[in-house]
């Protein structure tokens, strides 16, 4: 059977885990606060570029530029 100093000396090393667990929350807690306003930031300039690249695409020639530089189907290489 375990003595009282025993016990009160187990009492304190999980008093001092949980004081160890807490702080670790903590920082986690922080760190997924930051990582989440990163995540949104790349999300936002994400779209952004997206929405560049959508407006360049719709700046090119449809018809004469894309017939130029199609592959013909006989041999499969590619016209410049």
């Amino acid at each position: 059977m375990a003595t009282i100093e025993e016990l009160a000396e187990r009492v304190e090393r999980l008093l001092l885990r949980h004081q160890e667990l807490q702080r670790t929350h903590a920082l986690t807690v922080e760190q997924l606060a930051g990582v989440t306003l990163e995540r949104d930031s790349l999300r936002s300039r994400l779209t952004a570029a997206r929405q560049r690249v959508d407006a360049l695409l719709d700046r090119l020639p449809v018809a004469d530029a894309a017939a130029g530089a199609m592959a013909d189907p006989s041999d499969g290489k590619t016209r410049k």
